[in-house]
């Protein structure tokens, strides 16, 4: 969930919600004025015992060098989100300045990012793709329809996996006070094979990490599959055939289960 860097009264309201993890923001959600301020917030927070990823500026951006600086060797730093990630030089740059104890997410929001997907997702370092589609659409000149942004989301579901990453994270959801639109946005993500939800409002959590979790009937459809494998081959279920590929979406599905609990 992200947290605008500019606001420090809000960083532990989010770290106690139910948010897999928290990223405090210090490029769009932050004035350009307050960017030194919000980098000051972030070290502060980091350096007294909170835990965060950051969403740094971009890499083209003037405050990028500096933000990377404030916050590299800070204890509480999990992931750093480079926005706008579209070379794979610079991102493996910031894994060498890092160190292996914090994750990259490379958060794709160009056309030049969406073609570079599977080199930015083998990059070292890189732990997880993330779409940015609100700034995709305004590259492309598209809507932001499921449509328009079809070609893209897949395309990083698949680099994703061809690189040995988790399933991507999908882009934010703007309506802030209808949490089932939220909802509904995050499971279309999840048919797609994305894994996650980047949110912008603590209402959208619950709905969030509900669309991304099995449900009780798909745990069940998983466990009978799972136990028809132990025959061996294919087998015919409620009048569809299960298979191999069939066992493990059920294995998957379990699995998902399992880390929601």
């Amino acid at each position: 969930m992200f947290v605008p860097g500019n606001r420090p009264d809000r960083f532990a309201k989010a770290a106690a919600t139910a948010a897999d993890l928290v990223i405090v923001d210090l490029e769009d959600a932050v004035p350009e004025d307050e960017k030194t301020a919000a980098r000051d917030f972030v070290t502060r927070w980091l350096s007294a015992g909170g835990r965060c990823a950051v969403r740094v500026n971009g890499a083209r951006s003037v405050h990028y060098q500096h933000d990377v600086a404030a916050v590299a060797a800070l204890p509480g730093l999990q992931a750093v989100v480079v926005p706008m990630a579209d070379d794979p030089a610079a991102l493996a740059a910031l894994h060498q300045r890092l160190g292996p104890g914090v994750e990259i997410v490379a958060l794709i929001e160009t056309a030049l990012g969406v073609v570079r997907a599977l080199d930015l997702a083998s990059t070292p370092g890189v732990s997880r793709l993330a779409f940015g589609h609100l700034d995709f659409a305004a590259d492309i000149g598209s809507s932001i329809g499921n449509e328009a942004m079809l070609m893209a989301r897949s395309t990083l579901v698949v680099a994703s996996r061809a690189a040995g990453l988790p399933g991507p994270v999908d882009g934010v959801t703007t309506a802030l006070d209808d949490p089932a639109i939220c909802g509904a946005d995050a499971a279309q993500a999840r048919r797609l094979g994305f894994t996650g939800k980047l949110c912008i409002h603590p209402n959208q959590v619950q709905t969030v990490n509900a669309a991304f979790s099995p449900s009780p009937e798909e745990v069940i459809w998983a466990r009978r599959m799972v136990a028809v494998s132990i025959a061996g081959g294919a087998s015919r279920v409620d009048g569809h055939m299960v298979d191999a590929p069939v066992i493990r979406t059920a294995q998957n599905i379990l699995a998902r289960a399992k880390e929601r609990t």
